[in-house]
């Protein structure tokens, strides 16, 4: 019996090698399901179903902290045992008769904690507690094996309260589904609104529906070739899995480890900090805060249109990063280094990065652009067009059969193995795409008999020449991405790491966002190769700027780019969050929960500055992100905001919440007030340093019945008009009157506010003052704002009201 202490908990491992007993050293609970122990590592033999492990039979500690597992097919594994401070340490020295044996799994290790599933990292929670595994090594990923060391993407249904959120008749826990839609659109895949279901994000740990949950890690001997069938998509109607013969890399699961970690829930990011620490992990720190620590989330700008007072607007909104969407989708070409001018400004000018990122530097604010990552196009991309490049990921490999020339359309192979399947990973695609040499064609099929000849061949095709090949040269089926172009492999992803670190220096940027970061997945080695290509990216931008940091964005998260991305602000507008109407649409529900599970922060998307903002619309954008520890991108550009007319209140108003959030001013008790989606909120900076949170009731009324809970207070409130009128009063609920005799077009608002009213254009920009007499008061209670139309005209109205209730005073703080 082998038994660990930690500062919170206390393990045991029993004479078997399997985890009998976890234990809150402070409560005394278990944590291991009765009945149910745990493998402390288990192996994966070839040839065997992913889920088919041999867990150990026996097992004998020694006094040195290490521990011997002995398995049915005589293999013993000696693994080095450490109880740290505030985690359990476990090391594979070594295994012997490891001859058919692929891959090794520490766990699967379970636990009766279910409420929060990370699966993206491996780590569930409870309110009060939580559990992790965090791999020490690059190629130890999480998750049990699976075909692609990748997740396939679905729902299951699993709600984290029965008691307040019960499943209805018909569903049950555990239950998968298929993703929405037509699996093309990203908005398309969220389609289940209600909380109970879940998106699959990662394979680190899963629902068990009979006892919790269980997180695993595993570490595979890539060295081996492996073929092997996988679906991005395994749930949906009609998918496809396909043959992959993946190409090994020099990596062994020899020296593979992990820290087990479990403490209280509200310590688990300081935990895996302090395991990046001590194990010499990747901990990316950007302006000194960790990028995991959510004291250092901020919000970030994409911008479009010309660049004029693109440092105007980051100044005033105190934001200090930029995605330049101006600037469009950038493919990557080793070719290509961005150079030239190409920041346009309203006046025709243009300056090259190089200067731009210059002046943004004076004023602190990181620049980058919009990549497609390892996404290699025809005609976009030197390693493809004119010569493709042997660095081009493939799927299968075979030989000509016999000679052909240039313009031969009949090609015979010796090996035909999964020809015949149509398209590659990606499944948007069904294009078959093959490389001789330099040449790339495409065809169409393979006749089932010998001599397996090629269907619909294409010769020179994607830019490339047509060329003569001898028998023998290898022909390799090509691995195709969603937009119908190229990935390099595994070899040559490094090098496109080297190229954006490189290139991103050379134009003074500090940013970058890797869409289609899913193409670190196309090479078949899953997460590994995730983490390869970020960590040789980071280490190379670092070595080119004594140790910084770049700010990295991305399409997804995935379990090795978890500790170097900043933010993955996906998405946007209404189907993330909608600050307006107050609430969250589908997609932004299940990041949210998928990302949050995992400690990595929510997203609000691109959420783009509308003209016809109120100030607390933009406002509840700032509340519900800083309540939720999510993170977002401010859509801006000149064409949208100077139009606005609360533009300077929208300013300011937003900068005092950015300042407050950047010196630590909102504590876990006011972040859960924020979150509710019956209120907005207006803060205000007083004189003496303290903050002011007032919660803001916003009715939405198509008549003038107002309740008011709360006291006597000034009224607030926009009235919209839906067609033309000739004029309007407004008789207020205090004897006080609102009178416009100005022609009111469809859209334009009489805004009341501050003691006065004015006529305003449909941006709510002001038009012309209105008369006002008496008080513009609303009492507590029941009242009536009654609208008048002048002449016969009338409108239908949407009448908004605000109503403040008693304000929360916030004490200065400063960052910690």
């Amino acid at each position: 019996m082998l038994i660990l202490q930690s500062r919170d908990a206390r393990i045991v491992v029993n004479s078997h090698g399997w985890v009998t007993s976890l234990v809150s050293q402070a409560t005394g609970r278990e944590y291991s399901p009765a009945g149910r122990p745990s493998p402390l590592l288990s192996l994966h033999r070839a040839g065997q179903p992913d889920n088919d492990l041999m867990a150990p039979d026996s097992a004998s500690a020694a006094s040195n902290g290490e521990i011997e597992l002995r398995y049915r097919n005589g293999a013993v594994a000696r693994v080095k045992t450490q109880a740290k401070s505030r985690y359990f340490r476990f090391q594979l020295l070594s295994l012997t008769h490891r001859e058919n044996v692929d891959d090794v799994v520490w766990g699967p290790i379970r636990t009766t904690v279910s409420k929060r599933i990370g699966d993206l990292i491996g780590v569930v929670r409870e309110d009060d507690w939580a559990i992790g595994m965090v791999g020490l090594d690059d190629n130890t990923i999480a998750g049990a094996p699976s075909p692609g060391d990748a997740y396939g993407m679905q729902y299951y249904v699993h709600s984290p309260d029965p008691k307040t959120l019960p499943l209805p008749a018909g569903l049950k826990e555990g239950q998968t589904f298929n993703i929405g839609g037509d699996g093309v659109s990203d908005v398309a895949f969220y389609s289940h609104p209600e909380e109970y279901f879940q998106m699959v994000y990662g394979t680190g740990c899963r629902l068990e529906p009979a006892y919790g949950s269980s997180l695993a890690y595993h570490s595979r001997d890539r060295r081996r070739p492996r073929t092997f069938t996988f679906s991005l998509l395994p749930h949906f109607p009609g998918s496809r899995p396909r043959h992959q013969v993946t190409d090994p890399v020099n990596v062994d699961f020899i020296g593979s480890g992990v820290a087990l970690y479990a403490c209280p829930d509200r310590d688990g990011l300081a935990v895996l900090e302090e395991i990046a620490d001590a194990e010499h992990l990747p901990h990316v720190k950007m302006d000194g805060k960790w990028v995991r620590d959510p004291r250092g989330f901020k919000t970030d700008i994409a911008w479009t249109g010309p660049h004029d007072k693109l440092i105007e607007y980051a100044d005033a909104l105190g934001l200090h990063a930029v995605q330049d969407e101006a600037q469009g989708e950038y493919y990557a070409d080793p070719a290509d280094h961005w150079l030239g001018p190409r920041v346009g400004f309203s006046d025709g000018r243009k300056l090259t990065y190089r200067e731009y990122t210059r002046e943004l530097g004076r004023h602190g604010i990181k620049y980058g652009l919009h990549t497609l990552c390892l996404f290699a196009q025809a005609g976009r991309n030197s390693d493809v067009t004119p010569d493709a490049s042997p660095k081009l990921q493939t799927v299968l490999r075979t030989k000509l059969a016999r000679e052909i020339t240039p313009t031969d359309t009949e090609i015979t192979v010796d090996d035909p193995s999964f020809l015949a399947e149509d398209g590659t990973w990606p499944m948007r695609d069904g294009s078959n795409a093959i490389r001789i040499g330099t040449e790339i064609l495409k065809y169409s099929g393979i006749s089932d008999r010998p001599p397996y000849t090629l269907k619909g061949i294409q010769r020179g095709q994607y830019g490339t020449a047509a060329l003569p090949h001898p028998a023998g040269s290898e022909l390799a089926k090509l691995q195709m991405n969603c937009y119908g172009g190229f990935v390099p492999d595994m070899a040559g992803m490094l090098d496109y790491a080297d190229y954006y670190a490189k290139v991103l220096v050379e134009n003074g940027m500090e940013y970058i966002d890797f869409d289609g970061l899913e193409s670190t997945l196309y090479q078949n080695h899953g997460y590994f190769g995730v983490r390869r290509f970020l960590r040789r990216f980071v280490e190379t931008f670092g070595k080119l700027t004594n140790g910084k940091a770049p700010r990295i964005m991305g399409s997804c998260v995935f379990a090795g780019g978890w500790e170097y991305m900043s933010v993955c602000n996906v998405g946007g507008g209404a189907n993330m969050f909608d600050p307006v109407l107050n609430r969250w649409g589908i997609e932004g529900k299940d990041v949210r929960n998928g990302l949050g599970n995992s400690y990595f922060p929510p997203t609000f998307g691109i959420q783009d500055y509308h003209r016809d903002w109120s100030v607390y619309d933009a406002e509840n954008l700032q509340a519900k992100a800083i309540g939720w520890d999510a993170t977002y991108m401010l859509g801006l550009s000149q064409d949208a905001v100077e139009p606005s007319g609360e533009k300077d209140e929208i300013f300011k108003a937003f900068r005092t919440w950015e300042d407050a959030r950047a010196r630590g001013a909102f504590t876990p008790a006011v972040k859960s007030l924020l979150r509710d989606l019956n209120r907005k909120f207006h803060l205000e900076s007083r004189a003496d340093g303290t903050l002011a949170l007032v919660p803001i009731r916003e009715l939405r009324l198509t008549s003038g019945e107002v309740t008011n809970p709360y006291a006597e207070q000034p009224l607030q409130f926009s009235l919209r008009i839906a067609s033309p009128v000739t004029g309007l009063t407004i008789d207020l609920p205090e004897g006080g009157q609102v009178a416009c005799d100005h022609k009111i077009e469809a859209g334009q608002f009489v805004i009341a506010k501050h003691g006065r009213a004015y006529l305003a254009d449909k941006f709510r920009k002001e038009l012309a003052p209105l008369t006002v007499r008496g008080r513009v008061q609303i009492p507590k209670g029941q009242s009536t704002v009654r609208v008048s139309f002048t002449g016969q005209a009338a409108s239908p109205y949407e009448l908004t009201v605000w109503l403040a209730e008693k304000p929360i005073l916030l004490p200065p703080r400063t960052p910690r």
